[in-house]
């Protein structure tokens, strides 16, 4: 049994060389770039010739089936740039794949925030499911939050050691891609017919504060897990506003003052 570490990138040279380095041990690296203006695409050849440019976005779900049918080995491993395989996780990885067990496992992250690695807020263990079997297992078309379907019905088992997650450099980081996925949000959402109102975004804005804060005991990541809390509530409220947005506002009028 062969194992591909398949990473789907763009404007990734900060991290993707740390990333590919604790991915060596793989038999195929498929790295698949969106379009970096940075050197992404040249880092990613001194550790594989199995490099593709498709700059024609159309969302997460859709680039990661891209990079699975570049795939020639009997299992994936799919990875992001901005996460680092440790030896323990590799050694568990291996295992399942000598095992040939037709399964999908799934990884425990450990994502690193502001300073210090994040092990309460919900975030942790944050099992996601990246390891599985070529043509019996894929991920789906969506936008952003894109899964890993099971159509075959496969178990499903956990693998030791930790996924590392460096998730962001900093504040603007976070802020950038909050706004990044509330608009993907927002936009199926208003594809599919729904409508967003404000007083949804705070109630649901406030479950998530006391949600992660309170319910799953982020006070105990210290001032990271406030400060992430009172975020993530953010993030939620500007999802829901991102759609009111775009489905109760009327356009602006074509008689405008002062034209």
């Amino acid at each position: 049994m062969t194992l591909a570490a398949v990473l789907i990138v763009k404007n990734e040279a900060a991290h993707l060389r740390a990333c590919l380095e604790t991915l060596r041990w793989a038999d195929e690296i498929v790295v698949l770039d969106a379009g970096s203006q940075d050197t992404t695409s040249d880092i990613a050849r001194e550790f594989t010739d199995k490099v593709t440019v498709n700059a024609d976005w159309q969302g997460f779900g859709v680039q990661r089936q891209r990079a699975e049918a570049l795939v020639e080995s009997d299992w994936i491993l799919m990875i992001d740039a901005d996460e680092r395989v440790t030896l323990e996780l590799r050694e568990s990885i291996r295992a399942a794949v000598a095992l040939g067990e037709s399964a999908i496992y799934t990884l425990p992250r450990l994502s690193w925030c502001f300073g210090d690695f994040i092990r309460h807020s919900g975030w942790y263990p944050d099992r996601v499911a990246r390891l599985y079997p070529k043509g019996k297992a894929g991920y789906d078309a969506a936008l952003v939050h894109e899964k890993l379907h099971n159509p075959n019905g496969l178990p499903v088992r956990a693998l030791e050691g930790d996924l590392l997650h460096y998730t962001y450099r900093d504040l603007r980081h976070y802020l950038e891609k909050s706004a990044h996925y509330a608009q993907a949000w927002a936009e199926q959402r208003a594809a599919r017919g729904k409508q967003g109102s404000l007083s949804a975004g705070l109630v649901h804005g406030l479950g998530c504060f006391l949600r992660m804060y309170l319910l799953r005991a982020g006070f105990l990541d210290g001032r990271q897990g406030l400060l992430l809390a009172l975020l993530s509530a953010h993030s939620t409220f500007a999802k829901y506003a991102d759609l009111w947005i775009r489905t109760r506002t009327p356009p602006p009028p074509d008689d405008a003052p002062g034209r």
